[in-house]
């Protein structure tokens, strides 16, 4: 799970390369699904949850140069916090 703040001017393009960026994910080995949300309270606040068969899968997939590239404009609104939790 990816937090991010995305001032309202940026909405647009941040939704479109959102869309390029759960795209470039899906195609990487052991993703299961992924979704982008907005908070309810707080429309300046988003989520991107992705769920993997483990964390190496994960990890692997951050690596690869078309989601590094696809997730560029999405991360530049990333809050600094953990990102990734394991179910219990």
């Amino acid at each position: 799970m990816t937090r991010l703040r995305v001032p309202e001017d940026d909405v647009p393009a941040f939704t479109a390369a959102a869309g390029v960026l759960l795209t470039a994910l899906a195609a990487r080995p052991g993703h299961r699904d992924g979704e982008l949300g907005r908070c309810a309270d707080d429309p300046g606040l988003w989520a991107l949850v992705t769920r993997w068969d483990g964390v190496g899968a994960y990890r692997r997939a951050l690596s690869a140069a078309e989601v590094k590239i696809a997730g560029a404009p999405v991360w530049v609104h990333a809050l600094d916090e953990p990102g990734v939790y394991l179910p219990l």
